[in-house]
């Protein structure tokens, strides 16, 4: 809060500048728009300079100094905090006087407060029975003439510095003030019958501010009305709610209630993370609209994508997260599993497009949910028993040369997906997983290659061979060969048909003729050697 001083007011530094004074329907002044006060605050009217009191002032002058030096004598403050107000006389004439009584009494100002002007006043002098000066920085300063009674009755603060002080005209200064704006209007809004249809005018960030200075204040009042008008506005942006909560947040530190505001971003029932999160992609992954499905399947992958590096923080919540991933895969690959059964029927094609069309529709939606999640996985680096899972699925890889291209296509995009991530360093499966992957799925990914092509537009035939490659190149120099001679018989019939490989065929040929390793090291260099398809440029 805002540092609080109550020294005794020096006569001569102020500078009083009256504004238009803005009445409501309840008959009190308070505080015109945030724009009049800002420019009233930066405007320095070089016309409102005390004027010099005439000569035949300075008698009179003399005369009210005795005065009030005998008033000081009967009139001493119980608290160093109250001090007496020695204006006699409210209005135009308050500034002269007070510049003349400067000039008879040498003030015993700090010097970071010589240059404190009060730019603003607010109230009504006659009627009221204390002042508030406002310090505030670059030496802005703000006046206000109010009533002790109200401000006793709706703040616990005032209440504790002035309520049974008899002093006729006591004055406080509250020093620092960060938002003396704001200051003005919460004391304003003392004065108002309806609070509720005050603030509802106001945006979040201004009644945030107010929120802080009533908390400091000790206006309950205000307090309450606050929170309700932040638990029902909505909040925009996430730079918005954030404030929001921090404020709030700190306000149930200091016990106020304010949970009726933070249920919104956290629930009074706790559910886990989990079962909300297996929920959400079983509607997902459950889902028959195109477009809804491919939308959500964006955002939800967006989303968890924003949540890994808050998730890598600590292994709990990342661990369950992955288990419920895994689970939903188990679950759409028993599906695609049943499904192949059905389409591998002999009689399969004889159906009627009926009763075909549901089933080959269905063996897509399963391919594209276990892809998804692939996706979610690898970006997660959690993808490492999803390639085990798959190289093992022979029975599926068995039946996948029995079902028409058009129905099982889409299942080799989970193939070559796997490629790529292994071929860019996004999983890492041993070398028994990667060789046994290539096994039983680099075939069934020839024979759909060109359906893959032509049929798929998330297909990019140089990512995927690349991928392939790379792969194969991981593996001993054995296997390398057995499987890249079998892949040069495909090619050779095939031709665009089939995935080139050519990249990855010549990495093999140079490991193994031009320079191969032995026990007596390198037996041969070659010159210009293209290492532009090595990993990271050490398989070459």
């Amino acid at each position: 809060m805002a540092e609080i001083k109550f020294p005794r007011l020096e006569q001569g530094q102020t500078k009083i500048k009256s504004v238009p004074i803005a009445v409501t329907p309840e008959g009190f002044w308070c505080c015109p728009s945030p724009t009049v006060f800002q420019k009233t605050v930066r405007t320095q009217n070089p016309l409102n300079k005390p004027k010099p009191s005439p000569p035949n002032q300075t008698a009179s002058s003399q005369k009210k100094q005795t005065s009030v030096n005998e008033r000081k004598a009967s009139c001493v403050a119980p608290r160093a905090n109250v001090v007496c107000d020695v204006q006699t006389t409210h209005g135009s004439d308050a500034p002269a006087a007070n510049a003349s009584l400067a000039s008879e009494k040498a003030p015993r100002s700090r010097p970071e407060n010589a240059s404190r002007k009060v730019t603003i006043e607010f109230g009504e002098p006659g009627t009221s029975d204390l002042k508030v000066i406002l310090l505030g920085r670059q030496g802005v300063a703000v006046k206000l003439s109010v009533q002790r009674s109200v401000l006793v009755e709706h703040s616990s603060f005032f209440a504790s510095r002035i309520s049974g002080q008899q002093l006729v005209f006591p004055c406080l200064e509250i020093d620092n003030c960060e938002d003396a704006e704001i200051y003005v209007e919460t004391i304003g809004l003392m004065y108002c019958r309806d609070l509720k249809q005050r603030l509802i005018k106001q945006s979040v960030s201004r009644v945030l501010r107010i929120l802080k200075v009533s908390e400091q204040l000790g206006y309950t009042t205000c307090i309450r009305f606050c929170l309700e008008y932040l638990e029902a506005v909505p909040w925009v942006g996430q730079e918005e709610e954030d404030k929001v909560v921090s404020l709030v947040s700190h306000l149930e530190g200091e016990g106020i209630g304010v949970k009726p505001v933070l249920k919104r971003v956290s629930p009074e029932i706790l559910t886990p993370p989990n079962d909300t999160l297996s929920h959400i992609l079983e509607l997902v992954l459950k889902s028959r609209e195109d477009k809804g499905r491919r939308e959500m399947k964006s955002v939800v992958l967006k989303l968890l994508k924003e949540n890994n590096s808050l998730a890598s923080s600590s292994s709990g919540p990342s661990d369950l997260c992955n288990e419920t991933l895994y689970s939903s895969c188990r679950s759409s690959l028993d599906s695609l599993l049943a499904l192949f059964k059905q389409a591998a029927e002999p009689d399969f094609l004889d159906w009627g497009v009926e009763k075909r069309e549901p089933v080959v529709r269905s063996i897509s939606l399963e391919a594209d949910n276990m892809l998804w999640l692939l996706d979610i996985l690898a970006d997660r680096q959690a993808a490492d028993e999803f390639a085990i899972t798959w190289a093992n699925q022979q029975e599926l890889a068995s039946l996948h040369t029995r079902l028409p291209t058009v129905c099982r296509h889409h299942v080799s995009m989970i193939s070559a997906r796997l490629f790529v991530g292994i071929g860019r360093g996004e999983l890492l499966p041993c070398k028994e997983t990667r060789h046994l992957l290539l096994k039983t799925w680099l075939q069934p990914l020839i024979n759909d290659y060109s359906w893959l092509q032509h049929g798929c537009r998330s297909f990019d035939r140089k990512v995927v061979e690349e991928g392939v490659g790379r792969t194969i190149l991981t593996l001993p120099l054995e296997d390398q060969q057995s499987i890249l001679l079998c892949w040069l018989g495909s090619f050779l019939k095939g031709g665009d048909s089939c995935p080139n490989l050519q990249r990855a065929f010549e990495v093999w040929w140079r490991r193994t003729f031009i320079r191969p390793y032995g026990e007596s090291g390198i037996l041969g260099q070659p010159e210009n050697l293209d290492t532009s398809y090595c990993v990271d440029g050490k398989d070459c």
